[in-house]
């Protein structure tokens, strides 16, 4: 059987697959963004703080994703759950780090002229300092994005949602008629959806970033 036919037979469950992959990633991301950019917005005026949440989100990612998955397994058991905490915990990193950077990158004297003018401290973080950290903000979000796309294929082997479950049968299967078409088309699906998602961003930016700071 050919890859195309195999597309055409297979179209039902590689479309299932493909979207839980997308749904598993969108939501850890959704998670991710908003627990970096709380931890970004906690440490960014403290040097120790900074340099802490950096380090801590980045040691997560020397730790290989399956050697992740596998260690969550005896903790919540198979299935959604530790492809939820592995993706968000891997997705932290980028996003914590461009938002220390994009708000150490606002301009103080806007801060002081919003300050001048009555705002809060609360205020000035939500209408002045966060607007103007969002295009790194975001950026980081594409880079976790990216990374999660691949590391979500892994979460497989724990019986998560997704492609991966199309390269996995495809490697236990090798030597069969149809293995390579199984692992090519989970491959070639996760490539896709990481440059529909990445359209998506572009898209995003060019809607929510000003064209006066856009990077």
């Amino acid at each position: 059987m050919s890859f195309w036919e195999y597309l055409a037979n297979r179209h039902q469950q590689l479309l299932t697959d493909a979207f839980q992959h997308v749904s598993a990633v969108f939501q850890c991301m959704v998670i991710a963004t908003v627990l970096g950019v709380l931890i970004g917005v906690v440490s960014y005026r403290s040097g120790w703080g900074s340099s802490l949440a950096i380090t801590s989100t980045a040691t997560v990612l020397t730790i290989p994703s399956l050697a992740a998955i596998g260690l969550l397994i005896p903790l919540v058991g198979l299935g959604v759950a530790p492809t939820v905490i592995t993706l968000t915990l891997y997705g932290l990193l980028p996003v914590v780090r461009n938002a220390i950077v994009g708000l150490r990158g606002v301009d103080p004297a806007l801060v002081d002229a919003a300050k001048g003018i009555g705002m809060s401290r609360t205020a000035r973080l939500l209408r002045v300092e966060l607007p103007l950290a969002w295009p790194p903000i975001l950026t980081g979000i594409r880079v976790s994005t990216q990374m999660l796309m691949g590391i979500a294929a892994i979460a497989a082997y724990a019986s998560g949602p997704g492609l991966g479950n199309e390269i996995f049968r495809g490697i236990a299967s090798l030597g069969s008629a149809n293995a390579i078409n199984q692992v090519l088309a989970g491959t070639l699906g996760i490539v896709v959806l990481a440059l529909l998602f990445d359209a998506a961003y572009v898209l995003l930016g060019r809607l929510t970033i000003p064209r006066g700071i856009r990077v």
